[in-house]
């Protein structure tokens, strides 16, 4: 398949003060502890031109005065990780994005080159590594993969050590990740929240997948992990799970994809046993027969994969390098009004000139 090179977005916002490089967006939801934790840690090791934007799903007085140099967003009362990051996302227009969720943890130098590798055009998105708090050198997040049966998988989740140069993650996890601005904007307006925290990670890898864009994994861009998520009952677990599935049909072969989905509903109904189970299976029975709303979604990330094959014939043809995909996207950020539920538009996609 081949690699998207997404030009930057040409911004249409009023202000006429040059966007910063970087926005590190710390999506706060209930415990300001973790918030201060986080945004200590990202103050003491601020990178050069950057911003810092917290959107707050919860109360937060700002008792250390720091407004000056951190832009708090309110978020609708009751949004959670999902709705607070797609608000952050929203409201910068710097073209590449570190999210760093609240009790998650800066160290030195840790933007630096994964911005570098963003900046170089070839990547959609650089997955952190991340380590325990307890002991910075274990690895206890590399990000995720995405199976083609739907199961996410967290990499090194529960592993003492990791090969980093092994490890080929789908995409990072919702809670730590560097993304490309323009990347985002052109798979449609943020995270999925239908998909809920355990999941929306997953549902834009194998968004990703299915545009053929690059993921890699950044050894020297460290941060320490937060405190683990806790377990989503087996109802949820399964209605999010089928639906990424549903979701990320437009990634590949249909066949083998139902084949190994088969496969992953035995697994999970198995790891759920015997309580969950009925659960697990009723959510995702629920998730299938709402399989009708995600056929928008699947159109748009073929459009957008269409859009990029046309254009790397063009490029060919002008004797620019083959296999390259130039996507370009015009305007700002779309406003992150509602759940994707398969039915809104993504963001307005142009071939290049």
């Amino acid at each position: 398949m081949t690699r998207p090179t997404i030009l930057p977005a040409a911004s249409s916002a009023v202000s006429s003060s040059p966007a910063p490089t970087l926005a590190i967006v710390i999506p706060a939801v209930c415990d300001t502890s973790l918030l201060e934790e986080t945004l200590v840690s990202v103050l003491e090791n601020r990178p050069a031109d950057c911003e810092i934007i917290v959107p707050l799903g919860c109360r937060y007085d700002d008792p250390w005065n720091v407004s000056e140099e951190v832009r708090f967003v309110p978020a609708p009362t009751g949004s959670g990780i999902v709705s607070c990051t797609n608000l952050g996302l929203a409201a910068t227009r710097a073209p590449i994005v570190h999210v760093l969720a609240a009790g998650w943890r800066a160290t030195p130098g840790w933007t630096d080159a994964a911005v570098e590798r963003l900046a170089s055009g070839d990547l959609a998105a650089v997955v952190p590594v991340a380590v325990a708090a307890d002991d910075r050198q274990r690895i206890v997040s590399a990000g995720i993969r995405v199976t083609s049966g739907g199961r996410r998988i967290d990499i090194a989740a529960r592993k003492s050590e990791l090969d980093v140069t092994t490890a080929r993650p789908s995409g990072p996890c919702l809670e730590a990740g560097f993304w490309r601005t323009d990347v985002l904007e052109a798979l449609g307006p943020g995270f999925a929240t239908g998909c809920g925290e355990t999941h929306a990670d997953a549902d834009m890898a194998v968004a990703l997948a299915a545009i053929g864009a690059v993921v890699t994994l950044e050894p020297d861009a460290r941060v320490v992990a937060g405190p683990a998520r806790p377990r989503t009952n087996a109802f949820l677990e399964g209605l999010r799970a089928e639906r990424v599935f549903w979701r990320s049909l437009a990634a590949g072969w249909i066949v083998p994809r139902f084949t190994a989905h088969a496969v992953e509903v035995v697994r999970h109904a198995a790891a759920r046993a015997p309580i969950g189970t009925l659960p697990a299976l009723s959510g995702r029975l629920l998730a299938a027969v709402q399989f009708g709303s995600t056929i928008q979604r699947m159109r748009e990330l073929r459009a957008v994969a269409r859009l990029g094959a046309l254009q790397a014939v063009e490029d060919r043809d002008a004797g620019a390098s083959a296999g390259r995909i130039t996507v370009r996207i015009d305007g700002a950020h779309g406003e992150i009004a509602r759940p994707r539920g398969g039915q809104e538009p993504v963001a307005p996609l142009k071939r290049s000139a």
